[in-house]
């Protein structure tokens, strides 16, 4: 790829990477037989290996520091026996540097990672550094990638009438559809500006008689996915409220 940097800001050489990376089909499948349920995702290897070469010739480093880190201890049963793992919560401040210009990006970024107890850290760190990277530059990683050989073909667009408004309050039921999913991070992102603010307002919910079992989530999506229904709901109305 020919870039011209010479007159190219910080956010320029940015969008630069944007454009160049479409999607990214997953590479890594955790499913066996040990373990049915697993699920497939993007490694940070393939992530750094399509935006690494692009970031040097622009010129372009990735500051990562690590602004707090809780480790919870995790003991469950397995049909092997018992297991104990460390769940680690980090809060990230990534900072883009421009070595041409000196001029900076800072950025946030929450992320959690359980593993045995001396990778919980790293794991967490992992996590963070991949999801990050994704979600900045918007890279799609679900079946329809632009890069996935099995995407499946769009469906012919229906022409219907416009739906009715719908109610934006989080339906309290014991299964989340995906339709109530998308429901759900929509009304809580309505509510929540930024990461930060989430960070801060698990913690609070945390606190209280209704929120003692709530399991902080990195991003909103996370919080809907992970916790139950009454739980999304009782956090919804907690920072409603307040």
């Amino acid at each position: 790829m020919e870039t011209n940097t010479q007159k190219q800001n910080i956010y320029q050489k940015l969008l630069t990477i944007q454009k160049s990376v479409v999607g990214l089909g997953k590479d890594r499948n955790t499913k066996s037989q040990q373990n049915p349920s697993g699920y497939a995702y993007v490694t940070g290897s393939k992530v750094l290996e399509h935006i690494k070469p692009l970031m040097n010739e622009l010129g372009l480093i990735l500051k990562q520091e690590v602004i707090s880190a809780e480790n919870t201890r995790q003991d469950y049963a397995t049909k092997y026996g018992s297991k104990s793992e460390i769940l680690t919560k980090v809060m990230m401040k990534f900072t883009w540097v421009d070595c041409e210009t000196g001029e900076t990006d800072e950025n946030l970024f929450g992320a959690n990672g359980q593993n045995d107890w001396e990778k919980g850290f790293g794991s967490a760190l992992t996590y963070a550094e991949r999801y990050f990277l994704l979600k900045y530059f918007h890279i799609a990683t679900d079946e329809d990638d632009i890069d996935n050989p099995d995407r499946k073909k769009a469906d012919p667009v229906k022409v219907s009438s416009p739906p009715p408004v719908a109610n934006t309050s989080i339906p309290k039921q014991d299964t989340l559809s995906g339709e109530a999913i998308a429901k759900a991070e929509k009304a809580l992102n309505n509510l929540i500006p930024d990461t930060k603010d989430l960070v801060l307002k698990q913690k609070d919910f945390k606190a209280t008689p209704e929120g003692a079992n709530f399991q902080s989530g990195a991003s909103v999506a996370d919080v809907v996915k992970i916790n139950h229904p009454d739980l999304v709901n009782g956090f919804y109305k907690f920072i409603k409220n307040k």
